[in-house]
């Protein structure tokens, strides 16, 4: 079985996360600069089996697309022609960079570890990984269909 990996895309970097083998629990991976986030996964995907790309999908309260969809759309489907054999699920990613912000300052990191925008990203990129496995969505990469 394979594992699912969350991609937290932005401008400039983007957070990574993906499940323990058995999809139990999402653990942050890396932070990657945007532009290099293909070939991350291309180096990743030499040793390890992944069954789904999970990409946040931001939201505005309205529930209408934020502006950074933009670039976020593009990157989905170079995502799919990269990689055309593993399917890729939008989530919803609303509130997750705060969250992460929380968490992280609950955690007793120093300030400048809170600065970090790299951890952040890994951070966000683990919540939606998590909300991803808690969701009725993710039903359809249950161990007992793959």
């Amino acid at each position: 079985m394979g594992r699912i990996l969350a991609i937290d895309y932005g401008q400039k970097r983007a957070g990574l996360a993906v499940t323990d083998e058995m999809r139990l629990v999402a653990g942050a991976l890396a932070s990657v600069p945007a532009a290099g986030v293909l070939d991350f996964l291309r180096d990743y995907l030499r040793n390890n089996v992944v069954d789904c790309f999970v990409v946040g999908e931001p939201r505005k309260w309205n529930n209408t697309p934020s502006e950074s969809e933009r670039f976020i759309g593009p990157f989905v489907v170079q995502l799919r022609k990269a990689f055309p054999h593993i399917p890729v699920e939008r989530f919803d990613e609303r509130f997750t960079s705060l969250i992460a912000t929380r968490t992280i300052l609950e955690s007793g990191a120093t300030k400048k570890k809170r600065q970090d925008k790299s951890i952040i990203d890994r951070v966000s990129a683990a919540i939606i990984l998590q909300s991803f496995l808690e969701s009725p969505e993710c039903m359809k990469y249950s161990k007992s269909k793959i």
